[in-house]
């Protein structure tokens, strides 16, 4: 037999699905051919192509049923190669599992060390304000006034509550009884009705 899928993937015959599997992803990946130089593109192509093959029919129970038979009766006798290659998959396994070990350690400490950094900067934070907090009633309570400097966001807020105030005033007005109301107030007292008429003419010319 010209090909051996489990030379190819460099597991043994009595490799389980998730081994075949593992091991075609991490050769899938190590001769991808956009991983490599353009010299060496069309040779990888063609090493990307055989592992697919591989994979195709080890990982189908039915193909592989019929593919270790083909090749048992193609062997008469044991493939020392066999030995060598799992020998030299194994030791990949180990490698691996030891590269996945320190990356999950690694991921570990990174994540202790941002929330450490997070806590810290929380706690800075929190102290900085129960600074200004006691500075600020420290000076209330030696009788200083405390006042703050408004920002833009200050004076929308302060233009948008005036508005909804004078609107709800419109609003209300609009009653028929509070509108008789203020109006009979202001034709029978002549002092309001004086300072409305004052204020209509000099801000309403």
């Amino acid at each position: 037999m010209d090909k051996n899928y489990y030379d190819i993937l460099e597991v043994s015959k009595n490799a389980s699905p998730e081994v075949i599997k593992k091991a075609y992803i991490t050769l899938a990946k190590k001769y991808h051919p956009d991983l490599q130089n353009e010299e060496s593109k069309k040779i990888y192509e063609e090493k990307l192509k055989l592992i697919n093959e591989a994979y195709e029919v080890l990982s189908d129970s039915e193909r592989k049923k019929q593919y270790d038979i083909t090749l048992s009766e193609s062997e008469e006798t044991f493939n020392s190669d066999n030995l060598i290659n799992e020998n030299t998959y194994l030791k990949n396994e180990i490698q691996n599992y030891k590269n996945i070990s320190q990356a999950q350690e690694l991921e570990k400490n990174l994540s202790n060390y941002e929330k450490q950094l997070q806590y810290e900067r929380e706690l800075e934070n929190a102290r900085k304000k129960a600074y200004y907090d006691a500075y600020i009633q420290d000076l209330k309570n030696k009788g200083y006034k405390i006042r703050y400097k408004k920002t833009f966001s200050d004076y929308i807020r302060s233009l948008i509550s005036l508005m909804l105030t004078f609107f709800v005033i419109y609003l209300i007005l609009q009653i028929p009884f509070v509108k008789t109301f203020f109006i009979s107030i202001y034709y029978n007292n002549s002092l309001i009705k004086l300072l409305i008429d004052s204020f209509i003419k000099t801000f309403m010319k």
